[in-house]
């Protein structure tokens, strides 16, 4: 199982109501997609963006940390691409840890 974190932006001037449903939308396409999620969260709530998406100059960016094969994500992507609601999304595999090599230390 790989671990992927997923960035979407929706319009930040959407009603809360608009946005949690957004949000319901995303989680269905993760269990349609057999992705686990670990982690959600908004991670900026209202943020200037450099250039308008569909006239929108302002989004709300939401990070997800899910788990799964990476076919499931290849679907994932086609459901948000459908969506119009999501702006923009990008989805990026973890890599793991690796140990860095012991530094050698000078000797006098």
């Amino acid at each position: 199982m790989n671990k992927y974190e997923l960035v979407y932006i929706i319009d930040a001037h959407a009603a809360q109501s608009a946005k949690d449903d957004i949000s319901k939308q995303v989680g269905d396409a993760l269990a349609k997609s057999n992705l686990k999620m670990i982690n959600t969260q908004v991670w900026l709530e209202r943020h200037k963006m450099s250039f308008p998406i569909n006239k929108i100059w302002e989004g709300t960016y939401y990070l997800l940390s899910v788990e799964g094969p990476s076919e499931s994500v290849n679907k994932l992507r086609g459901l948000l691409r459908i969506n119009e609601q999501v702006l923009r999304f990008m989805t990026v595999r973890q890599q793991p840890l690796q140990q860095q090599p012991a530094q050698l230390q000078p000797t006098a």
